[in-house]
């Protein structure tokens, strides 16, 4: 028994009460960071949402090849890149998805609220698009175009006369020197014709 005694253990001990009470921290700090974010936090203030300023790019890369390797940057790779969002969005309608939806506008700092019109704003509306609408009337009055398309195709068509009667004046003078430096050759020959009936 004496050897007993003398046995030493080469265990490591623990302290119970230590590690008791860092565990007791440990879900303590845990209980305070789930309180915290239980707490509402003051809604974030964000934009209305507004009318793009800029045109949508879907027809630049139409029907062009692009080698993608390991290496090509995410932007570069097949399909349309968001640069605000960072993602790559594969064919155009889910771009335009993209571009329109929750995330997207989140991103830029606008919510999916629109801006609540006055009747003001309304009545603006209106008359601008009515002006707009008187116009495109002025601009398109179908008799007066017709008209204007009737007198050029008439100066067409005597322009057309013109070229053609000074072809045929050319051709005749062209003809006529023609005849008369074959006579005179005829003449200096010693006959008075090519043997030919046409004259």
């Amino acid at each position: 028994m004496a050897a007993n005694e003398n046995f030493e253990d080469h265990r490591r001990k623990w302290d119970r009460d230590e590690y008791e009470r860092l565990a007791a921290e440990r879900i303590q700090e845990e209980l305070d960071a789930q309180e915290k974010a239980k707490q509402k936090q003051p809604p974030v203030k964000r934009e209305l949402l507004r009318q793009r300023d800029y045109r949508v790019d879907l027809e630049s890369k139409l029907g062009k090849s692009v080698v993608i390797t390991k290496n090509t940057p995410s932007s570069q790779t097949g399909g349309y890149y968001c640069n605000v969002c960072d993602c790559v969005v594969k064919d155009s309608i889910n771009f335009l998805d993209h571009i329109n939806g929750k995330k997207h506008q989140r991103n830029l700092g606008m919510s999916m609220h629109v801006e609540r019109s006055s009747l003001d704003q309304v009545k603006k509306r209106f008359e601008s698009n009515k002006k707009k609408i008187e116009e495109k009337k002025k601009d398109y009055d179908i008799e007066q175009r017709m008209k204007e398309l009737r007198e050029e195709e008439e100066k067409l068509k005597e322009y057309r006369k013109e070229k053609r009667k000074e072809r045929k004046r050319k051709l005749e003078e062209e003809s006529e020197t023609q005849n008369e430096t074959e006579s005179e050759l005829a003449s200096v020959m010693g006959f008075s014709g090519f043997g030919s009936s046409k004259k």
